[in-house]
């Protein structure tokens, strides 16, 4: 990379690609968390006291988006972790080892949790019953549902005020355009920095929501933060966000700045149309007692899927 600092005479080292501005290791770590503390204060996603706890996999992600959040609020706020294992060898293991060793390392108390210890069944198992078949559905979409379940129930009963995630600003403009081209309006209003608060529902917040992929990878290195950064899940492939993620990353290499461009107009249309709760009121699942729009929910009804198909 040619060109100084902006910000002083050092020779630069990450210069993103939207924008003319260069950086050293020390100014470009100094840039990433003020944008993330600047997205945090404007969308008034932390306040007062609120205990945060942190769905951390051990992915770039969530890793530093805990790190920060700790660094951040870990003086004023109780901060904790909430660490899901889905039951994945040779990839979620590995991810939550080092998740673990973080945690000590940044002195975050953390909660780990099993889809087999939750439901009965890991990730591998429903593999076998989806996969190309879809004898019962897709792997991820199995996953995803899943994975919200124990992440809210878990949260909850940790009596955190705000869930944290690690979505970026690539996810964010993936789920834009899936949302779009679905013509599911209703899914593309509720996309966002923070969740609405329903009865039941721990509010979900996006500390890392304009901060693209390739910078949070970058932090990471630079600020010293082990992760998790072999192969991918194993089941990814069956996901309909990959063709997403490929037309995202590919316009904004043509044309930098894209993915900030598809968020601020998400942002735009919600402004003109307004902030809206869900239209429907939860209730209890007759099964769980977990928060549901439905009689049965959706987690429910899916673990009831697998029961009597495991090989």
């Amino acid at each position: 990379m040619q060109g100084n600092c902006v910000k002083c005479i050092k020779k630069a080292v990450f210069s993103p690609a939207y924008g003319p501005h260069r950086f050293c290791k020390q100014h470009f770590l100094e840039f990433f968390e003020k944008r993330v503390r600047r997205t945090i204060r404007e969308n008034r996603l932390i306040e007062g006291r609120e205990k945060l706890v942190v769905a951390y996999s051990g992915g770039k992600d969530s890793a530093v988006a805990l790190y920060l959040v700790n660094r951040i609020f870990g003086k004023s706020n109780p901060v904790e972790a909430l660490l899901i294992d889905e039951g994945i060898p040779k990839y979620r293991d590995k991810a939550l080892a080092i998740a673990e060793e973080n945690c000590r390392k940044w002195g975050v108390p953390f909660k780990r949790v099993s889809f087999e210890e939750e439901f009965g069944f890991t990730m591998v198992d429903v593999m076998r019953k989806t996969g190309p078949k879809k004898e019962i559905g897709s792997t991820c979409a199995y996953c995803g549902v899943l994975r919200r379940q124990l992440m809210n129930r878990h949260s909850r009963e940790m009596k955190a005020s705000k869930l944290v995630t690690g979505h970026n600003l690539d996810d964010e403009a993936q789920s834009v355009l899936m949302n779009v081209l679905d013509a599911d309006v209703a899914r593309f209003l509720r996309i966002g920095p923070k969740s609405h608060s329903l009865e039941g529902m721990v509010p979900r917040i996006k500390t890392l929501y304009l901060s693209p992929e390739k910078e949070a990878i970058a932090f990471a290195k630079m600020a010293g933060i082990e992760y998790f950064d072999q192969e991918c899940c194993p089941f990814k492939w069956q996901a309909k966000r990959n063709e997403f993620r490929q037309l995202v990353e590919e316009f904004e290499a043509k044309f930098p700045g894209t993915m900030f461009s598809v968020v601020g107009f998400l942002r735009e249309v919600k402004t003109l149309v307004g902030e809206k709760e869900e239209g429907k009121k939860l209730s209890a699942c007759s099964k769980c007692g977990e928060a549901s729009s439905q009689k049965v929910c959706k987690a429910c009804k899916m673990v009831e899927g697998m029961k009597g198909k495991i090989n």
